[in-house]
């Protein structure tokens, strides 16, 4: 990159020589941080330099400049307001850079006493990356912020693969294992903002393909922050404990993914040390695996083309809290797989939605909740401010209220161990911050103000003396007025002069001619319409406000020290209860919205059942209700095993285009992953056994950057499901085999619905315009036919959006495409070449088309051959001119080719 490239031309002993002294700082600074754009304080602004300048300009769309020249070419310079800095790190974090915040850590006054060329100190405070935000503008309220670590060590078992998560903005800190055919499906269903991997294992060929499908996330790193051996020690050291016994059991992978993440932190967080959790281990198998190609294909998250509007979280949240919205994302991506901890779920929903008046008081108190664990990050980070502990002190009185929803009542078990948790909050913190902070808060805390009036002594003393002295200033202000006869003089203030008289230059003769005058007024500034004078009461009480002013601020920064220490001090009690109000929030979302959409609790249970009845799928029906086009057409979904048989059943479905295939296909898959995450579903009943893997091949695209056609894309896909469904496994595919030549295609799906069957033996949904295929149903008895039914009236054809049992008989592709707007010549003609075909394959070979059909004979047909002679009606018709008739000579005209017409016949 360009930054770069300079950098290393500016780390030159050369360059160093020829630099100016501030030049020069800036060139020892950014040789540190290469692979990142330097923000450089300069006073109220943000500079950059060189090639840092060029990108910047060009990323954020402001004006680049010069300053000075070096080597005898001019200095690129771009700056951003320091007060504005939020919004521009915000654009360039999400073009994928990184940037490393340099501030002034000397005053310049104490600067110049090293002489006039010196220097301000400055140093690098933070590096920003994507996955270690704090700060509020430039976090989602409703995502995670996730930074990644991905640790591999040789021969540590199981491809010796872990990964470790972090949100420093709340504190989570997650551990898996997972292995490099998992890798993909691992990452994506965290979604971190950044993942870092070891310089080795960027490089390996073999890792290649993850790395490419995961994209600009990825981060090499050193390889000595991969270092497991000393992974423990870094642990120990970053929570300062003796030893890792009391956090649980790790692997070898695992210690050195943790150690990477925290290493990370602690390198771009400096001397600052975030409040994370202790790492939790997740299970193995505890999750509904979904690989990248499905969680692509349902639209989890996001829409195809990337929008959350359209996606299934956007359909199903109705959480009040950025807390809550995150940890129902959470549960949406990663689904469980047991079926007693889905089951308690489940009660706290059913609970909340038998509690409909509780639920609905509690979700009105929810919505005061602050975002409590970025708030208590930032002022652990040293990033906070006023309002942060504001947020703290709010949290904790909401959470009190809350809890007091809860004394008489039973609820569910994971309702009440979250009202426990509310209930064990520290209620002296709580008191603390509201007797030491002011109703209303000032953003930064510098600007003081924010200590309640009667909390400190001191404190209410030098407001006092701060407050009357402006009462002073003005009534001096009118003393010397009165005394000089001028009425337009004014004591103002600045940071160069601190207090001074102004009078405009034509008045200025009151204040210095005279002895007294001299004497009394002392000359300061000269302007060019004014002049600036003193005198020694005014100076005298210059100092006595400016001490008021200071010693107030100083005893308010005492404060805030001493409350964000309690805060800080208090950090697991605070996640725990902020913890407990997201499961709260999450619960009764879930139970506003399953009566809301009438959805029903499914059961679920370690069997290989799998029967929806009266199943919808949960995006397109409030789509259709939002566009007023009708009721969703709900449809039964029944791949519960035979009796006997322990294996689920194939379904084979055909049915013609726009019938409605995709959307039961996904609506199904869509039920089982509501089902698992421990939601009401959108059917009016569901029994699904434990899915343990869910595979979709739904669509149709390609992969051009890696060389892949549309069919390799589907093959791909498809033969990582064939290679990897178990009998507990559910599969969803559409159209297997449609891109390339009818027999090979045919061929395909037919070996793969019989793999299905044999051996994978798992519960699917088979999609596919191959009739031929409805023939295995009389040789695997697993396999079941159905079909979208349609109506044709009148030679239109009608989708009815049903399922019932049976196989089409044609595909109405035609009937699609003259929907579609086609030519009617082109519809015509396809007509006229599938009849051929059709024919063809039972008399003769389709290249006979050729010779057989002439080009647009359809459109030649729809030409009538030409009669004897135009008929008397049709003589009379062609001389009318309706423009210059009236409506009595047309109503004539009328009547007249009437009479002609029965005189014909």
């Amino acid at each position: 990159m360009n930054k770069m490239l300079t950098t290393a031309m500016l780390a030159t002993t050369e360059s160093r020589a020829a630099a100016t002294p501030m030049m020069e700082q800036f060139i020892e600074i950014k040789a540190a941080h290469p692979d990142a754009l330097l923000f450089y304080r300069m006073g109220d602004f943000y500079e950059l330099f060189f090639g840092d300048a060029v990108e910047a300009a060009k990323a954020l769309g402001i004006t680049l400049t010069k300053r000075g020249q070096h080597l005898g070419q001019d200095i690129p310079m771009c700056g951003v307001p320091v007060h504005a800095a939020d919004d521009y790190l915000q654009k360039l974090i999400a073009k994928g850079y990184r940037v490393a915040v340099c501030e002034q850590t000397e005053d310049p006054a104490e600067a110049k006493k090293r002489g006039s060329k010196a220097v301000v100190r400055r140093e690098v405070i933070r590096l920003v990356t994507p996955g270690t935000l704090t700060e509020e503008k430039l976090l989602s309220p409703s995502e995670s912020n996730y930074l990644m670590a991905l640790a591999r060590v040789k021969g540590a078992g199981q491809g010796g693969f872990a990964l470790a998560w972090v949100d420093i903005s709340t504190g989570t800190f997650r551990l898996s294992e997972t292995t490099a055919g998992r890798l993909a499906a691992d990452v994506m269903r965290i979604d971190p903002k950044e993942l870092i991997v070891s310089d080795r294992v960027f490089h390996d060929e073999e890792l290649r393909p993850v790395f490419d499908l995961i994209g600009a996330i990825v981060s090499p790193q050193p390889s000595v922050l991969f270092d497991s051996s000393s992974a423990e020690g870094r642990i120990k050291r970053f929570f300062d404990v003796a030893t890792l016994d009391g956090f649980g059991s790790y692997s070898r992978p695992e210690l050195a993914a943790a150690a990477a993440a925290i290493a990370y932190v602690e390198k771009t967080q400096l001397s600052e040390r975030p409040p994370l959790q202790r790492p939790q281990r997740e299970a193995d198998g505890a999750n509904l695996f979904i690989d990248p190609a499905t969680r692509t294909n349902l639209e989890l998250l996001r829409t195809l083309s990337g929008d959350r509007k359209g996606g299934l979280l956007a359909a199903i949240d109705r959480t009040v809290t950025g807390g809550g919205a995150r940890l129902l994302a959470e549960r949406l991506m990663s689904p469980l797989t047991d079926p007693g901890a889905i089951g308690t779920r489940l009660d706290a929903v059913s609970w909340f939605l038998a509690q409909d008046r509780t639920g609905h008081d509690m979700r009105e108190a929810l919505k005061a909740v602050p975002d409590m664990p970025r708030a208590l990050s930032r002022l652990a980070l040293n990033r906070g401010g006023p309002r942060d502990l504001g947020a703290i002190r709010q949290g904790l009185e909401t959470a009190r209220r809350i809890a007091v929803f809860f004394e008489d009542a039973e609820p569910a078990d994971e309702i009440a161990e979250s009202v426990d948790r509310l209930r064990s909050l520290p209620g002296a913190l709580s008191e603390l911050l509201d007797a030491a902070l002011a109703d209303e808060l000032p953003l930064l805390r510098r600007d003081g103000g924010f200590v309640r009036a009667g909390y400190n002594g001191e404190l209410d003393e030098m407001r006092a003396l701060r407050d009357q002295s402006r009462k002073v200033i003005a009534g001096l202000q009118a003393q010397y007025a009165d005394e000089t006869g001028v009425r337009s003089l004014k004591i103002k203030h600045n940071n160069v002069l601190g207090y001074f008289i102004e009078v405009t230059a034509n008045n200025s003769a009151a204040l210095t001619e005279g002895d007294d005058a001299k004497a009394r007024f002392i000359h300061r500034q000269t302007m060019a319409n004014a002049m600036r004078f003193t005198t020694t009461e005014l100076a005298d009480l210059e100092s006595r406000i400016a001490n008021a002013a200071d010693r107030a601020l100083t005893i308010e920064f005492d404060i805030y020290d001493r409350l964000t220490a309690a805060v800080v001090e208090a950090a697991e009690a605070i996640s725990g209860a902020a913890e407990a109000l997201s499961v709260l929030d999450v619960s009764a979302a879930l139970a506003a919205l399953a009566g809301e959409q009438g959805y029903c609790r499914p059961t679920i249970d370690h069997s290989t059942m799998f029967h929806v009845v009266a199943g919808r799928h949960p995006v397109v029906e409030q789509a259709l209700r939002r566009q007023a086009e009708g009721p969703f057409v709900a449809n039964d979904c029944d791949l519960s095993p035979n009796e006997g048989a322990e294996d689920g059943a194939i379904w084979l479905l055909t049915g013609p285009n726009m019938g409605g295939k995709s959307t039961f296909l996904r609506q199904n898959a869509l039920i089982a992953v509501m089902a698992q995450m421990g939601s009401f579903v959108p059917a009016g009943s569901a029994h699904i056994g434990v899915v343990d893997r869910l595979f979709s091949r739904v669509g149709a695209s390609d992969d051009l950057a890696r060389g892949r056609s549309t069919f390799m894309v589907e093959m791909v896909e498809t033969a990582a499901i064939l290679n990897q469904a178990s009998e507990r496994s559910l599969v969803i595919l559409d159209e297997i085999g449609r891109g390339t030549a009818t027999f090979d295609g045919l061929s395909i799906a037919w070996a793969a619905v019989e793999h299905l069957h044999e051996v994978n033996r798992c519960r699917a949904l088979f999609a596919t315009h191959f009739h031929e295929l409805t023939a295995l149903s009389e040789k695997l008895d697993r396999l079941a036919n159905a079909t979208m039914r349609v109506k044709e009236w009148e030679g239109d054809v009608i989708f009815l959006h049903e399922v019932g049992p049976g196989a089409a008989d044609r595909s109405y592709g035609i009937q699609v495409a003259r929907l579609a707007g086609l030519p009617e010549s082109v519809v015509a003609r396809a007509r006229d070449v599938l009849s051929q075909l059709e024919e063809g394959e039972r008399k003769s070979p389709a290249h006979q088309l050729i010779d057989d059909l002439p080009l647009f004979s359809a459109e030649v047909r729809r030409e009538p051959a030409p009669s004897k002679g135009p008929s008397e009606v049709e003589t009379a018709l062609f001389e009318l001119n309706p423009d210059e008739m009236t409506p009595r000579e047309a109503l004539e005209a009328l009547y007249g080719l009437k009479g002609k017409l029965k005189s014909e016949d």
